[in-house]
């Protein structure tokens, strides 16, 4: 696997597991089930393993990949799941010798099967889904690894799961939260006739990113946000090139104008837009649509000045634009990291929509008290 395998985002690497399930190839799928302290991705990551050494993803740095692919050679021998833990902490070890994250890593190491098909299929049509894999052997359940059990937040699990109706009750309400909140947790369920580890996955689609404009400083954004998973459309105003080969890393292009915002596309909060037409007009009219949408993030280029303008013309229509509105409106655009060139404007830009997304105050890790990565309430 190349270093551009496993640096891909993680809609690339479903595609990948989709590419794999549809040609019937042999391969394992690993995924971070749990983390106790700190480790480099969090549970739900996951790393595409084929015996012929291609694959996708990552689950470390990098220190536990060639082990992992080892293990991954077993696990296709004996056609059947294993789990798997690491500790980075100790001194005694090699895993303890300056070369882990410090942290417990638990894997889950599955062949890859039909029963992935579902995940797959929902992360591709963008609905959410979650994923309840037991992770331990339970006989007085009639549970063991590997057994799964799908939720779709609309329905709940689906019938003939096979897992007993007291564990999915039991599910119930903590599946339907890591669901809406995209995270991942391994759950211990007690019940009367025994206690079980579930890993609960939950999968969403990506967030939507949407760019208007269409000037050169428009493509190293939107590769940018490709590559950190976000699914990516152009929308150019008044006449300027609106075609794939103009922006060929975004997921569409489209030509409207400022007033057909709104039919689109469905707007919700898994939507983010930049606004980078770089033609006051065009980005006034703009403002006003996408203010008439839910949208938490609308990024406008261009200095204060600019925006006090907009401002004025919105106050002298008679359409101030109220507090709760100026909190969803975020320009100038970017976090403030000094660059002038258009990838580093570009970074400075994405960077900061990520955050957002992330419900994070951009700041230097340094200054940030607790851990780098968000926990669970079990964490």
């Amino acid at each position: 696997m190349s270093t551009s395998d496993w640096s891909l985002p993680e809609t690339a690497v479903f595609d990948r597991i989709r590419t794999t399930l549809d040609d019937d190839t042999a391969a394992v799928l690993a995924t971070v089930i749990a983390v106790d302290g700190s480790a480099y991705r969090r549970p739900g990551a996951k790393m595409l393993i084929r015996p012929d050494g291609g694959g996708a993803g990552s689950i470390t740095a990098g220190c536990l990949e060639d082990e992992v692919r080892a293990l991954a050679a077993d696990v296709l021998a004996d056609d059947s799941p294993r789990v798997e833990t690491w500790d980075l902490t100790g001194d005694d070890d090699v895993w303890g010798l300056g070369i882990g994250c410090n942290g417990v890593i638990t894997v889950l190491l599955e062949p890859l099967d039909e029963s992935h098909h579902p995940v797959v299929d929902a992360r591709g049509a963008g609905d959410a889904i979650g994923v309840a894999t037991v992770v331990s052997d339970e006989p007085e359940l009639d549970l063991a690894v590997g057994d799964r059990a799908y939720y779709e937040p609309a329905d709940g699990f689906a019938d003939g799961t096979g897992f007993p109706a007291a564990v999915l009750d039991e599910l119930e309400d903590p599946t339907r939260t890591l669901v809406a909140t995209g995270k991942s947790e391994t759950l211990t369920v007690e019940t009367d006739a025994g206690r079980v580890e579930v890993f609960v996955d939950g999968v969403r689609p990506p967030p939507d990113l949407v760019v208007f404009g269409s000037g050169h400083d428009v493509e190293p954004v939107v590769e940018l946000a490709n590559r950190v998973d976000f699914r990516v459309t152009v929308v150019s105003f008044r006449g300027g090139r609106a075609d794939d080969d103009r922006f060929p890393r975004a997921d569409g292009v489209v030509s409207a104008s400022p007033r057909e915002i709104p039919d689109l596309r469905e707007w919700n909060a898994d939507t983010y837009a930049v606004v980078m037409s770089h033609n006051f007009l065009d980005d006034r009219l703009a403002l006003e649509r996408l203010l008439e949408t839910p949208i938490e993030y609308i990024g406008i280029m261009g200095p204060q000045k600019r925006f006090e303008e907009m401002r004025e013309e919105f106050a002298a229509e008679n359409r101030p634009i109220t507090d709760a509105e100026l909190k969803r409106i975020y320009t100038p655009i970017g976090l403030s990291l000094g660059g002038d060139a258009p990838y580093q404007i570009a970074l400075s830009i994405v960077a900061e929509v990520v955050a957002v997304a992330n419900d994070r105050t951009a700041q230097h890790l340094s200054r940030r008290g607790g851990p780098i990565h968000d926990r669970t309430e079990r964490d």
